[in-house]
């Protein structure tokens, strides 16, 4: 924490005078550190506390950068309040690690037993799929289209939603990470039940793909490469490797498939160099942008919220925001209207301020602390699934609001009750 304190003055430092690559280096420098500092500590190449360190201080080294003309220099309050978000996760766990004796768990992974669940993954793919896909043909039906097949049209997946349906239709990005600890759990003695589990997995990554939805793409691949990596203890990067040459060239071809030309995306990035490719413009104004629109935030919100942000999802579950649409009807402050995703600090701040971002930051050090802790002792093997969520969300802290997303709980909840399935029925 010392050597990341001094990064960040340094790097505020750097900021206020102008000096925007040192700016972001010494934050860089520092997301390295952390993440290193962790790995080497716990041998676990998706720490919870490592990879928040690494994306969320690595991604405001990026925004640092100052590449394009949308970006500003952002004021002492915005400085602070990122500052508290780090700072107070990482302190939270931390002091539990202490607290502990420094210990993050009580068994040797070598000596870990896992408990067979085959036969109640299995049935979770397939009803989970089967749910999936009724949905989405539900909705292509019920709207008239599918996204992918809609040329020309660059914000058709926006539109590809019916009410309440929709969260069934994308809860298929669960199944890939399902279908690896089916397969890791040793799989069937039936090859046409190993097949159909692999067809299932096809069909559950071709939804998205159909949606054009890169998100919920890249997503499933991610949760099931974590879960593979927290199932296996694997240091491997192979894996990785390979996970990132699927989503690479997906990516772009969904991009295309949206419409997303390169003139049309160059002309929303508004980079200072407009000679940067687009490879390298794209994945860089999605993590800076989003620092921006903090900013954004921190100077033009007028009062908080108090709460009715972060509470969100339980408005839309509950269907009270149809009923009382003042509880969710508030302004969005953002940079360019294309541009609207967020860190995961939005809405503390606009609940609560500051001191939002930090007993936010708290709480979720707190979870990761709890989820780490018990990696290696878990019997049912939805847990890993479980990690794996958290992972790619702590991964992808800078990029929108988790914790006050209806999606994310309803993932949650999914993975809730197929935990206890597992449980109920597990071999």
């Amino acid at each position: 924490m010392i050597v990341y304190c001094i990064c960040y003055a340094v790097s505020c430092a750097m900021a206020f005078f102008g000096h925007y690559y040192l700016s972001g280096a010494a934050l860089m420098a520092a997301a390295g550190f952390l993440y290193y500092n962790d790995y080497r500590r716990s041998g676990n190449l998706i720490h919870l506390r490592g990879l928040f360190s690494a994306f969320w201080v690595g991604g405001q080294g990026v925004a640092c950068l100052k590449l394009s003309q949308l970006q500003t220099d952002w004021g002492l309050k915005t400085w602070v309040c990122f500052f508290l978000a780090h700072t107070g996760f990482w302190a939270a766990y931390e002091i539990l690690v202490r607290l502990r004796g420094g210990r993050e768990s009580d068994e040797r992974p070598a000596r870990r037993r896992k408990r067979s669940a085959v036969r109640p993954v299995f049935n979770c793919i397939v009803v989970l799929t089967a749910v999936s896909l009724a949905a989405f043909l539900f909705e292509a039906v019920w709207l008239g289209f599918v996204p992918l097949f809609l040329l020309g049209v660059p914000h058709a997946y926006s539109e590809f939603h019916v009410t309440g349906i929709h969260y069934v239709t994308v809860s298929c990005v669960l199944v890939p990470a399902l279908s690896v600890l089916y397969f890791l759990q040793g799989g069937s003695r039936s090859f046409g039940k190993n097949a159909l589990v692999s067809v299932l997995t096809g069909v559950s990554l071709l939804i998205p793909i159909l949606c054009v939805s890169r998100f919920q793409l890249v997503f499933a691949l991610l949760t099931a490469l974590f879960t593979y990596l927290a199932y296996t203890r694997s240091r491997r990067i192979v894996p990785i490797i390979a996970v990132i040459g699927i989503i690479v060239p997906v990516y772009v071809i969904l991009t295309v498939f949206r419409s997303h030309s390169i003139e049309y995306l160059n002309g929303i990035f508004e980079m200072k160099n407009e000679a940067v490719p687009i490879f390298i413009s794209q994945p860089y104004i999605y993590i800076a942008n989003n620092y921006e629109n903090f900013n954004c935030l921190v100077e033009a919100l007028p009062e908080h919220t108090f709460g009715l942000r972060m509470l969100f999802p339980l408005w839309t579950l509950t269907g009270l925001k149809f009923l009382f649409p003042q509880l969710v009807n508030f302004p969005i402050y953002i940079d360019k209207i294309e541009l609207t995703t967020l860190t995961m600090f939005y809405d503390a701040y606009y609940d609560f301020g500051a001191a939002g971002v930090l007993i936010f930051s708290v709480i979720m050090g707190i979870a990761a602390y709890c989820l780490v802790t018990r990696l290696w002792q878990f019997k049912n093997p939805v847990g890993y699934l479980l990690y794996a969520q958290m992972g790619v969300y702590f991964m992808l802290s800078f990029f929108t609001t988790w914790f006050s997303n209806t999606t994310t709980w309803f993932y949650l909840i999914v993975t809730g009750v197929m935990a206890f399935y597992c449980y109920w029925v597990g071999e």
